[in-house]
């Protein structure tokens, strides 16, 4: 399925293997664990090499589980650290085509767990008739064409990964000279201004991608970081993601390139784009003086970037001088693309071979 601007496998908990180590060998395989991906069904980009793993609940407020699983592109692993926004929004779906949450009406709510971070959302998924509608006139940025729009509505997020929404206990840090804000709504985050780093902001992907000298920075302050946001060695993690963030240009409130870990995004992630918001609305941070901040306590916010622009609706409550962020929605879009079999090699199974 494709869900919002990534695609992946998804899977029914109980078609894999039970045995951890064992499942992670066979989504690799499945995947596939060279560079290319050509042995697999993954597409060589961090964006298409992603699983959703999805259960019955047995949590009395949720309707499904869902566990994402990134599998590392050219490295044959993989990491459950991370959530992803993207991919969740296809779980909904999912679940209601596989029979794990009936259809209510013309819409139907699923009440979803995420497994990596034990938060919770609110799917709203268009279902007239009886099933699953993927047509519609919704579009979202880094996918061609329209689709019907799926409602993603964030129940208590923060800290999901680190403990606390400013895991290191400052709304501005200094790591190696860089000024950074540290924010975990939904997603570990470093922001950081881009100017700091000697360049625009603006510069595409490719350009970031071949700039030797900024990853090894940008890799150097997420080495030394990622412990002081309870994250521990983050040398094998992709997480905390580092954003580079510049005034906005193209109508929104902020722009953004993100690396992932040390890659840079194509787009942005649906709660990487949350946690970037919340950076921005907050008085200290380093979006100072960067973002822009809609009025109000109600704020549709824009993210920009590489490939257009990400809108995150926040409900704000809290003070001015240290704003909370109630609720985070926004709007994905979902379609099925395949149904069948993937064939694992026997050796697989028995871990003789990667």
């Amino acid at each position: 399925m494709r869900g919002g601007s990534s695609k992946g496998l998804y899977f029914l908990a109980d078609d894999l293997p039970a045995d951890a180590a064992t499942r992670d060998r066979v989504l690799v395989a499945a995947m596939g664990a060279d560079d290319r991906q050509i042995d697999g069904m993954g597409g060589a980009d961090p964006l298409t090499s992603k699983v959703a793993i999805v259960s019955r609940s047995s949590r009395a407020d949720a309707d499904i589980d869902y566990l994402f699983v990134q599998v590392l592109v050219g490295e044959g692993r993989v990491d459950t650290t991370p959530n992803c926004g993207n991919m969740l929004a296809g779980t909904g779906p999912f679940a209601i085509e596989h029979g794990l949450v009936p259809v209510k009406g013309d819409t139907t709510s699923v009440h979803v767990h995420m497994v990596n971070s034990e938060n919770l959302c609110e799917l709203v998924i268009q279902t007239p008739g009886g099933a699953v509608r993927y047509e519609g006139d919704t579009a979202i940025s880094g996918v061609p064409g329209t689709a019907a729009p799926i409602v993603c509505n964030y129940l208590d997020v923060a800290g999901s990964a680190c403990g606390s929404l400013f895991p290191t206990g400052n709304s501005r840090d200094t790591v190696r000279g860089v000024q950074v804000t540290c924010v975990d709504n939904g997603m570990p985050v470093v922001v950081l201004r881009a100017a700091e780093l000697a360049i625009g902001g603006y510069e595409s992907c490719d350009e970031l991608n071949a700039n030797g000298e900024l990853k090894r920075r940008l890799e150097e302050i997420r080495l030394e970081i990622g412990p002081k946001m309870n994250l521990g060695d983050v040398a094998k993690k992709v997480v905390p993601k580092m954003c580079l963030i510049a005034p906005p240009r193209a109508g929104g409130h902020v722009s953004t390139r993100t690396f992932i870990p040390r890659d840079c995004h194509a787009a942005i992630g649906v709660l990487g784009a949350v946690s970037v918001a919340t950076a921005c609305i907050t008085p200290g941070s380093v979006a100072d003086g960067i973002a822009i901040v809609p009025p109000g306590k109600s704020k549709r916010f824009s993210v920009e970037h590489p490939s257009g622009e990400f809108s995150v609706e926040l409900e704000v409550g809290g003070t001015p001088d240290r704003p909370e962020v109630l609720k985070a929605g926004l709007i994905r879009t979902a379609r099925l693309l395949a149904r069948g079999e993937i064939f694992i090699p026997s050796t697989i199974w028995n871990g003789t071979k990667r």
